[in-house]
């Protein structure tokens, strides 16, 4: 599964990275440590032009009874995405990605649980793909929210976890944030373990298992001590 992630650059560096005109985010500051439940940024595709807003992480399909369903639906199986019925049209028609640049993982270690912090190589940012839908309250609010997609690991991540998030390549992202390409076969091919020879992962602080912490402590290497 993915349940951390940081996304420690400014508006405007994620701006240049997915060609974005115009940001619709109150503000934005170097976040160590998001967790499921909260805002986060995320990007979509008007039909024109890449758009970046807030989402809230855990995916509240627009039939569902109870907003808290989300809590269950932080991450889409790859394999399953076209069969489930809380993801299936989701995946066909309101498609996203969720940059960020590491994601957090447990690895069991001596019998014990090691946070990882896995990162590209080159430090860059990268896109995770993502599904997103708006559900309408009781009381006609909206709520709009999302889910990232997790795949099989690579050579890297075998030894750490069983999944990881979907990265996409970046000549994929404009395919993944096109609304009109319906092509499912085509989509999920794209659904992939990212190279692992173009990441890399260290182990962490115990502190990130915590949401209140939330500093560049938490993505620091860590010896133990």
């Amino acid at each position: 599964m993915c349940g951390r992630y940081t996304i420690t650059v400014s508006v405007e560096e994620l701006m240049m990275r997915f060609f974005i005109d115009q940001a619709n985010v109150p503000y934005h500051i170097p976040r160590y440590n998001v967790a499921p439940g909260q805002l986060i940024p995320a990007i979509v595709h008007d039909g024109t032009n890449n758009r970046l807003g807030e989402l809230k992480w855990g995916l509240v399909p627009n039939w569902a009874k109870d907003e808290k369903i989300g809590y269950k639906m932080i991450n889409a199986r790859a394999e399953t995405v076209r069969e489930k019925p809380a993801y299936r049209a989701s995946f066909q028609r309101k498609r996203c990605v969720i940059p960020a640049d590491g994601f957090y993982e447990w690895m069991v270690v001596e019998g014990r649980k090691q946070p990882m912090r896995i990162v590209l190589r080159d430090r860059s940012l990268f896109a995770m793909a993502g599904l997103y839908d708006t559900w309408i309250a009781p009381d006609g609010s909206k709520l709009s929210t999302c889910t990232i997609m997790t795949t099989s690991p690579n050579e890297l991540m075998r030894d750490i976890h069983n999944r990881m998030p979907v990265i996409l390549k970046r000549e994929d992202e404009a395919l993944w944030l096109d609304r009109g390409e319906r092509n499912e076969e085509l989509l999920h091919d794209l659904l992939q373990p990212y190279p692992a020879e173009e990441m890399e992962a260290y182990p962490v602080s115990p502190k990130v298992g915590s949401v209140k912490h939330d500093d560049p402590a938490c993505a620091e290497p860590w010896n133990g001590e």
